[in-house]
């Protein structure tokens, strides 16, 4: 399992790791923790809580989703190469706090709402400021791979994403629908 960093939050340090068919169970605590709400950053969920709920299916993600960080892999129509990690706190590594899925490049969806980053943190794990770690770590990860600005979006009433990304150096470039878009420079 590759460790892509570590950031502090608070007194703490968590590390976004790739996905890992070792925390099955604690990913899917922390995906059903959403309930209903959408779960951003935690990747194109083509699967059913169902499919996902199983071994053999979860294994299935875990793989497709290691997958679509290959730039040689060919990628269903209207999806990019995106590298999806998971945020775990080094005191609890077996405890996923959130994920972040970082998109290689935008297709004209990413570029209206959902930009170059998604994270999500569990509702349980929220104001702790284990978002803005894990954006300044995936901002670290967008420079590795080559990206010099990403794109980051949040809906208009996500006063705390908002905040999140003024703090990781977002600028609001403008308002799109129902989504906040902000830029970040890396260089």
């Amino acid at each position: 399992m590759r460790r892509a960093g570590r950031a502090a939050y608070g007194p703490r340090v968590i590390t976004l790791i790739q996905p890992t068919v070792d925390l099955h169970q604690q990913w899917l605590a922390s995906y059903l923790e959403f309930g209903d709400d959408v779960a951003h950053g935690y990747g194109d969920l083509r699967w059913s809580v169902e499919k996902l709920s199983s071994s053999t299916g979860f294994a299935d993600f875990v793989t497709t989703k290691l997958s679509y960080a290959d730039p040689a892999t060919i990628m269903p129509e209207g999806l990019v190469h995106d590298s999806l990690f998971w945020v775990v706190d080094d005191a609890a590594p077996r405890t996923i706090l959130g994920s972040l899925s970082l998109r290689h490049t935008l297709n004209d969806f990413l570029l209206r709402e959902g930009g170059h980053i998604g994270y999500g943190v569990r509702p349980s794990a929220r104001r702790r400021g284990i978002a803005t770690a894990a954006l300044r770590l995936g901002l670290v990860e967008a420079t590795s791979i080559g990206l010099q600005r990403v794109l980051v979006t949040c809906d208009t009433d996500n006063v705390a994403s908002a905040k999140t990304i003024e703090r990781c150096g977002g600028r609001l470039e403008d308002i799109r629908g129902t989504s906040r878009r902000y830029w970040i420079e890396l260089t």
